[in-house]
């Protein structure tokens, strides 16, 4: 591994801990909702970690996840798996991935392993699902990973995202695994302005957290499950949420990209609304007001946290290794935009503090913790990398 910098922080560090960490003016004059919902203190943890490449010669790797052996299963988004070793070499492509619609910002996404993995080898892949008439709609496989780790067998879907979409864009894809053993899976509104109305609409999943089993079945005790709209639906009214994971209670959260600001931290709960496109703390990229220009409304779930400007999320997680005892319970969130890392100081529900580590270096697009307390980040590039960053 070549050792990139030492003492590799941020660009900019606050005057003091009691101000917000630097960032350029906001993008509306909405007000937020409740004291500490945007801009908290910076949480300056003190750590200055080693950067380190842990593996080259990846294109724009977008999903990773730690094997039981200390290697991991990371996506390229042009249609790539690919097992990395734990010393950081890059093996060849995993044969038996579906086919994928690699435009704009589809292509292979996440990739997760299931609970049993160590006795049923099976590995959940999120993707753009190329469809007839030149749609494509989010759709989640499941296969069973060879014991050499070269194909893929068994490969089926076991959930897609209606209605398919002429729009390549805004596909949400993270995959999380719930502790009962069901599984989570965020999806974006696909990003016109014609769509995205959509995410209000539950008799479609665009714009949803949904809950399925591992077979793809609906879990009975789902909040629509029975009733109107469809039963697959978690949750409401996201824009693209991009990352989520389980807090250290079993609490699912995730975060979403914004327009023009208003990227959000949720914590997402059965059945909620989260207010997308009718409520954001951003505006349209042409600088026009979203719907009615507003933030709260009865009914709609605020965000526990938003950024404005954004910080372009990706995946996350909620740190509980040894390395950084300073973060644990801490939420570390990838960044595109500006890029980097950034930590969310948590105290419960409620965010105390924000640290910004590689900030304007490179577009991170997830993060993975290593079963020493290390972290691994991607780098979304034609030319990518996984980082490791260590003690």
């Amino acid at each position: 591994m070549r050792i990139l910098a030492a003492l590799l922080i941020a660009a900019a560090v606050p005057a003091s801990a009691s101000e917000p960490w630097p960032q350029d003016d906001p993008n509306t004059r909405l007000q937020p909702a409740f004291a500490g919902q945007t801009r908290a203190p910076a949480a300056l943890s003190g750590v200055a970690p080693v950067v380190e490449t842990f593996a080259e010669g990846l294109e724009n790797p977008w999903g990773i996840a730690a094997l039981p052996d200390g290697g991991y299963l990371v996506t390229e988004r042009p249609g790539r798996l690919r097992v990395v070793s734990a010393s950081g070499e890059v093996g060849p492509p995993v044969a038996g991935v579906p086919q994928v619609l690699a435009e704009r910002q589809g292509g292979l996404l996440d990739v997760a392993l299931d609970r049993d993995f160590g006795a049923n080898r099976v590995v959940y892949l999120s993707y753009a699902k190329p469809l007839p008439g030149g749609l494509s709609a989010t759709a989640v496989a499941r296969g069973v990973l060879s014991a050499d780790g070269t194909a893929l067998t068994d490969v089926q879907d076991i959930f897609e995202q209606t209605p398919p979409s002429p729009t390549p864009m805004h596909y949400g894809s993270r995959i999380v695994l719930a502790p009962d053993g069901t599984l989570f899976v965020t999806l974006g509104e696909r990003s016109s302005n014609r769509e995205r109305v959509l995410a209000q609409d539950n008799r479609t999943t665009y714009g949803k957290v949904v809950r399925i089993g591992t077979d793809g079945s609906i879990p009975a005790d789902n909040p629509l499950a029975g009733g109107a709209g469809n039963p697959a639906i978690w949750s409401f009214g996201h824009r693209n949420p991009q990352g989520a994971a389980l807090d250290g209670q079993g609490t699912l959260w995730a975060v979403e990209h914004g327009p023009r600001g208003g990227d959000e931290l949720n914590r997402v709960e059965p059945g909620r609304n989260y207010g997308w496109p009718v409520i954001t703390y951003g505006i349209n990229y042409g600088g026009t007001s979203v719907g009615d220009g507003i933030a709260v409304q009865d009914g709609m779930e605020q965000p526990v946290y938003y950024w404005d400007p954004v910080i372009a999320p990706g995946g996350m997680l909620f740190y509980d290794g040894a390395m950084f005892p300073e973060w644990r319970g801490d939420a570390l969130i990838a960044s595109l935009n500006p890029g980097g890392l950034v930590r969310l100081a948590m105290d419960g529900n409620r965010v105390t503090g924000e640290e910004r580590f590689l900030e304007f270096q490179d577009r991170i697009r997830d993060v993975e913790q290593a079963p020493d307390g290390s972290l691994l980040l991607l780098v979304d590039a034609p030319s990518g990398v996984i980082l490791r960053l260590s003690r």
